[in-house]
This record gives C-alpha cells, structure tokens and sequence, in this order.
C-alpha cells in the first residue's frame, strides 16, 4: 500500500464531504504510522465530523501527548469534549488553545463552554452523548 497516495485519497474524500469514508481510510495509515501528525490530525478531524468522539479523542490525547504545544489539538479536544457533554473537561484544553494562539473560534468556543459552565456547574447539557 502506497501510504502517501492513501492519505491523499483520504483528504480528497475527507473534503468532499464523506468524514466515514475518509476515517475507514485513515485508520490503517495511522496503524502503519503512528508518529505522522497530519494523519492522525485527519483521522481526528474525520472522526469528530462524523461524530466518533471517542475516536477523536483518543487520537487528539495522542497528538497532545507526542506535542503539547499543539494549540489545534487542545482546540479540538476541548470541541470533542464539549461536543459530548463534558464541559469541565473542555475547558482546560480550551483555555490553553486560546492562550497559545489568538483564532477568533478559539476564543467564541471557550466562551461559549465557560459561559456553559458558568450557567449550569458543567453538567452535561442538551446533546451530550
């Protein structure tokens, strides 16, 4: 299997709008290469599209772990956590994206989240899976 020319597959599919099929590619790409960053930030990306959270959170945790200086990995995280009803936990990853770079859907998701848990104590809230 021709690695580079699978994850370019998968981009064009992940872009076209089929986050399922690109992950299903993905997946083995990241088996044969656990260390490449850009594919594990895919198939995190492809499985939060497509509402695999517990995915997407085991491959941003692997991001984070191997860099934790990766802003858009914290991002995301803090996304996926919201996403799934976990606010408190968001926050921290929320916080440190924002802090690390100013993106204006860093701070409106960190907002967002704190006004969240400002409102409800961080319960899980409508949504949360």
């Amino acid at each position: 299997m021709d690695l580079l020319e699978e994850y370019r597959r998968a981009t064009v599919v992940f872009e076209s709008g089929d986050p399922l099929g690109a992950a299903r590619l993905l997946e083995p790409i990241v088996e044969a290469e656990p260390h490449n960053t850009a594919v594990r930030q895919l198939l995190a990306r492809a499985y939060f599209n497509s509402a695999q959270l517990a995915g997407a959170e085991t491959q941003l945790r692997a991001l984070i772990e191997r860099d934790p200086s990766d802003h858009y990995a914290h991002h995301v995280l803090g996304r996926t956590l919201e996403r799934a009803g976990r606010f408190r936990e968001a926050l921290p990853h929320l916080r440190l994206a924002a802090a690390m770079k100013r993106h204006d859907d860093y701070e409106e998701a960190l907002r967002r989240v704190e006004a969240w848990v400002g409102k409800n104590g961080g319960r899980a809230g409508p949504g949360a899976e």
